[in-house]
């Protein structure tokens, strides 16, 4: 149901965004972080899970290299590296590069290394990959150059290179050049200690405390003597929110809500703000923000148990792929507690990374689907996942084509799916695995947008270009039956019915309004009962299990709309704003 804002004019913005071409962690990778036990984020946001991956290589470690030192400018040689759960296609990685591996058992390796990878230097560590759906990295062990010097290090690029103030601890990706085993990040001169990934590449922790208030951060690396020395300074700014809010959610308690955003102002780091909410006056306080994943956070949703968040973040379609972000929700605070990430599953053969744009989960929380967007229409689709009802982990079960997709809502009996594309697709719901069956496509106007369903099954109203379209669902097969249009404002985007089934309301973009309807019960017709002015560009609503609040995320002035709901009527009256 979560709108994707203007996604082509985005999209557009994205390419033409001058990015460096930087190495960037791989999406195997980044499933590996995602199986490491611990929390926090990794660079660009990605969690480390509590939940191991069965099912995949295991994870290489490291006992001893023979031999463990040379002299500088000395000859090639062969490294013979001695550990345990090496597997054929294990790769060894010298000095921040790959070399030429040879796999003689599950406890050796060997790796050709040349000579111009002990020109210089002091220290080469030495890391054993093993490829594959879920790799996993090994120790790294140091081998000594002795006689070398430390080159001097360049900084390109900090992912994130800006942080909202509040936002909790992360991990940050500094990337560059001539980066050393022993290289040290500096936080505003301060030695903060590093984890070494490869010579263009070092990431840091950065505390809470760190990003407490607004401001910048200047951030440089050091290598050690003999040689090295300090790179150049680049700047992390620590911003008053998170820009471009997307997506909103609200838990089934009521207690707390979650928007999703772009991130920074222009530099595209997602981020996800978390609130409480009063139960009497259905005003949101702010209780900190997350940076979950790369570049755009474009949608979140709570599943039905109030346990588990998850957020779709669309990455960056020039250089790396998009993720979904897990998480447990603190049931006191109402704090989100990662719990790991997976990465997009667009089809084999796509155009471009993997975008996720949107994701519904199943009424029995034991199924989740997302929109996967590879940038190219016949690549969108959608994946379906199984939910483990201890952790809330995601476990990707296949994908089905779902043509250039923008939402996705189930039905409450769980038995159907609704997707809009270029028409609305209908699919059958496995009830024991989750699988989607396509049963057909019906027109649905000029670029439908977003999806709601009533909560008696009976109706679905789609947003589309300058009105609502409406739809009977038909009961034992799920199809739809179109009852018609009604009017909508400008560029209606994100649609929504609330709890009691009496009323929708519909996001209009355009115009900066909530368009207000009431539903016949028998026959679904809507019928417009007014619009309630909303901030700059709004994106997306949601509405309390109570039926008493409504907010609404403004884009355009980085803020949340509060409303209470007339029971009767179903008319907004705004409570006030609160920034993202």
């Amino acid at each position: 149901m979560i709108p994707k804002a203007s996604l082509s004019g985005f999209q557009a913005s994205l390419r033409g965004e001058v990015k460096p071409q930087i190495p960037v962690k791989t999406i195997a990778t980044l499933v590996l972080i995602a199986a490491t036990i611990g929390t926090g984020i990794y660079g660009c946001g990605y969690t480390a899970s509590t939940t191991p991956t069965i099912g995949y290589n295991p994870t290489p470690a490291i006992t001893t290299i023979m031999p463990n030192s040379a002299v500088a400018g000395g000859a090639a040689f062969t490294l013979t590296i001695n550990g345990t759960n090496f597997v054929a296609a294990s790769m060894v990685n010298f000095g921040g590069a790959a070399r030429t591996t040879t796999f003689v058992s599950a406890t050796q390796l060997t790796a050709a290394i040349p000579a111009a990878a002990i020109a210089s230097g002091v220290i080469a560590a030495v890391t054993v990959i093993n490829p594959a759906a879920n790799p996993g990295t090994s120790n790294a062990v140091n081998f000594t150059i002795t006689g070398g010097t430390n080159p001097v290090p360049t900084i390109n690029f900090l992912d994130p290179s800006c942080a909202p103030s509040g936002a909790q601890a992360f991990t940050l990706a500094v990337f560059g050049s001539n980066f050393v085993a022993g290289s040290v990040v500096r936080w505003n001169g301060n030695d903060r200690p590093a984890q070494f990934s490869n010579s263009g590449e070092i990431d840091v922790r950065i505390l809470a405390s760190d990003i407490a208030t607004t401001g910048t951060a200047a951030v440089t690396v050091f290598n050690a003597a003999p040689g090295g020395g300090s790179s150049n300074t680049l700047t992390l700014t620590i911003t008053a929110g998170s820009a471009h809010p997307q997506s909103i959610a609200v838990d089934p308690t009521g207690k707390f809500a979650y928007v999703a955003s772009e991130g920074c102002p222009d530099a595209f780091t997602g981020n996800v703000s978390m609130y409480t909410i009063d139960p009497t006056t259905g005003a949101l306080k702010s209780i900190g923000a997350l940076m979950p994943g790369d570049w755009v956070s474009r949608s979140v949703t709570v599943d039905p148990s109030g346990k588990f968040a998850y957020v779709a973040n669309s990455g960056n379609p020039d250089v790396s792929a998009g993720s979904i972000s897990m998480y447990a929700i603190n049931p006191t605070s109402g704090a989100l507690i990662s719990t790991g990430m997976t990465g997009g599953q667009c089809p084999a053969g796509p155009l471009g990374p993997c975008a996720p744009v949107s994701l519904a989960v199943h009424p029995s929380g034991k199924f989740a689907y997302v929109l996967d967007e590879s940038f190219a229409p016949t690549n969108i689709s959608i994946s379906m996942y199984t939910i483990n009802a201890a952790t809330g982990f995601l476990g990707f079960e296949g994908t089905v084509t779902g043509g250039l997709a923008n939402s996705v809502a189930v039905h409450p009996s769980g038995k159907f799916a609704y997707v809009t594309n270029p028409d609305v697709s209908m699919y059958t719901i496995n009830v024991t695995t989750g699988a989607l069956t396509l049963i057909g496509t019906i027109a649905a106007g000029l670029s439908p947008r977003s999806i709601a369903i009533d909560p008696s099954g009976k109706f679905a109203y789609v947003a589309i270009s300058g009105s609502i379209e409406m739809y009977i669902i038909d009961a034992s097969m799920g199809t739809l039956t179109s009852i018609g249009p009604i009017a909508a404002g400008t560029g209606p985007v994100s649609v929504a019915v609330d709890p009691t089934g009496k009323f929708v309301y519909a996001v209009n973009s355009g115009s900066n309004d909530v368009s207000v309807y009431t539903i016949n019960t028998s026959t679904g017709v809507l019928t417009f009962v007014g619009a309630r002015a909303a901030g700059p560009s709004p994106t997306s609503i949601a509405i309390t299990p109570s039926g008493k609040f409504a907010y609404v995320t403004n884009s355009g002035s980085n803020s949340v709309s509060m409303y209470s709901i007339d029971a009767a009527t179903g008319a907004l009256t705004l409570i006030g704003t609160i920034g993202t």
